[in-house]
């Protein structure tokens, strides 16, 4: 099972680049979960301790606005979720909820102090791909924010972020 692992969380952004002595220490101190369809890995303003590797299964990134779930993406066999709260060490920012039956890498933040401690070098590639993925996410977020803003109409977009200040 630990090669299947390896060999998934090699294929991942934030393991591109790293020794598979690297992928072994961080493989051994994280843990494989079954989550079944409808249940949160976590919410909103929770505590984060960890990323998640999806294996196989699809989920759903959501927020709560006045009461109701908005879906910010969907995410699936090779993604991963939960790095945000590993690199600014707060709050989750968005809940994430099986969609299917998952099946998934857990990566705890002490996997990664482990790594920081053995190879600074390996360490500094993790989060240098943490920084990369997160980049990209905010890329495709400001597209659709642009895309947006052009169907709604500059006005209506202004009056938005005037309110937002």
């Amino acid at each position: 099972m630990l090669i299947d692992q390896t060999e998934l969380i090699q294929k991942t952004p934030v393991c591109g680049g790293l020794r598979r002595e690297t992928l072994r220490l961080i493989l051994g101190q994280s843990e494989e979960l079954d989550v079944p369809a409808g249940e949160f890995f976590f919410r909103e303003g929770d505590a984060g301790d960890c990323l998640y590797v999806i294996k196989s299964g699809t989920a759903v990134v959501q927020r709560i606005w006045q009461g109701k779930p908005i879906v910010l993406a969907r995410i699936g066999p090779g993604d991963c979720f939960g790095e945000m709260s590993l690199i600014d060490l707060q709050r989750r920012f968005a809940a994430v909820k099986a969609e299917t039956d998952c099946s998934v890498i857990r990566v705890p933040y002490t996997a990664l102090m482990k790594l920081c401690q053995v190879d600074m070098e390996q360490y500094a590639m993790v989060m240098m791909n943490l920084g990369r993925e997160v980049s990209r996410r905010l890329r495709i977020a400001g597209e659709r924010l642009f895309r947006y803003q052009q169907e709604l109409g500059q006005q209506a977009f202004d009056e938005e972020l005037a309110f937002d200040a």
